[in-house]
């Protein structure tokens, strides 16, 4: 469990007890800051995720889609730049792959500088290590289990008031979707840049650094609580809210629990991946649409049954990974 620094022989140390020596050392220029450990780890968690979410949105993305629209075109002018609704039609491919490399620029590389900014041991603090192959199948069997949990919290959450201007923009989310999907550009194509890299860039962000930050200031549980909360608005879906929300608290729990965020990679890039496959699946069957597919009717035995599935691979998870930690 990650513990507050303590000056231990020879220096600040963040005790962790899934590291070799049991504690990682605080010799980043940002533990030199004159002020309580608890205020820095705060205010930093929450510039880390400020700054990356404006790094990615409004500079590295959007300078990436403009460079691949004018190397297409053979030159573009202000003048010239596409509306969004031609974005979206036209320069679809670009789009997608700007906002793939864009969550690597934007978000993944900041979180491994901001943790060199703390300790030379960058990798351990954002708990960049492996894991027991058992906890791993474990919390795969727990992002299955929460599907229907999360596609009926989807339908509570439709039900809450939204102004329009919010569900346009959710509006225009689902056209790009489905305009990937009409693109055919491969579901290889697609599982790498709207699971795999989302999964790696995304956690090393939010379950690396911010948690690890956010532990520090407040103690795991607070940790845990916020890195799961701020997920789930990161994602400007206000009708997603709730079921992201359970989504980040589910892998904020894994990657205290099991010591790494190896864990939690996984399973966000399995709901990823669960997502494309059931998109892939009704673009080819007319009779479903894309917005059937974001509020699908849940029976209740199937929520049932994946609350008890979600509740016995937490306590399995609990137990086995304090007998690990303890070996």
């Amino acid at each position: 469990m990650s513990i507050p620094s303590s000056a231990l022989g020879g220096g600040p140390v963040l005790l962790d007890p899934w590291s070799r020596r049991g504690r990682l050392p605080l010799d980043g220029p940002l533990e030199r800051a004159s002020v309580s450990r608890a205020t820095l780890s705060f205010v930093t968690g929450l510039l880390g995720l400020a700054g990356a979410f404006l790094l990615f949105q409004f500079v590295v993305t959007p300078v990436l889609l403009v460079a691949q629209i004018a190397l297409r075109e053979g030159g573009l002018s202000v003048a010239q730049l596409p509306s969004p609704d031609r974005l979206m039609t036209a320069y679809t491919r670009e789009l997608v792959l700007s906002n793939g490399i864009g969550q690597v620029v934007g978000l993944a590389v900041p979180g491994l500088l901001a943790a060199r900014l703390h300790s030379s041991d960058w990798a351990a603090y954002l708990r960049l290590r492996s894991v027991d192959g058992r906890l791993l199948l474990l919390a795969l069997v727990g992002v299955v289990g929460l599907q229907p949990m999360t596609q009926w919290l989807a339908q509570v959450n439709q039900q809450l008031p939204l102004p329009e201007s919010l569900r346009m923009i959710e509006q225009s989310q689902l056209d790009l979707i489905r305009q990937v999907l009409d693109g055919q550009m491969g579901l290889g194509f697609n599982l790498v840049l709207l699971a795999l890299v989302p999964g790696i860039c995304e956690e090393v962000l939010f379950r690396g650094y911010a948690q690890r930050q956010f532990e520090r200031a407040g103690g795991p549980a607070v940790g845990v609580l916020l890195s799961g909360m701020l997920f789930g608005l990161y994602h400007l879906r206000p009708s997603q809210v709730l079921p992201l929300v359970v989504l980040g608290l589910f892998m904020a729990y894994l990657v205290w629990r099991t010591g790494s965020v190896v864990p939690a990679m996984a399973v966000h890039i399995a709901h990823n991946a669960l997502a494309v496959l059931a998109a892939r699946y009704v673009q080819g069957h007319p009779q479903y649409d894309l917005e059937a597919l974001a509020q699908p009717s849940v029976p209740g035995y199937a929520v049932l049954g994946g609350l008890v599935i979600v509740g016995g691979v937490l306590y399995l998870l609990h137990v086995r990974a304090a007998r690990l930690r303890a070996s």
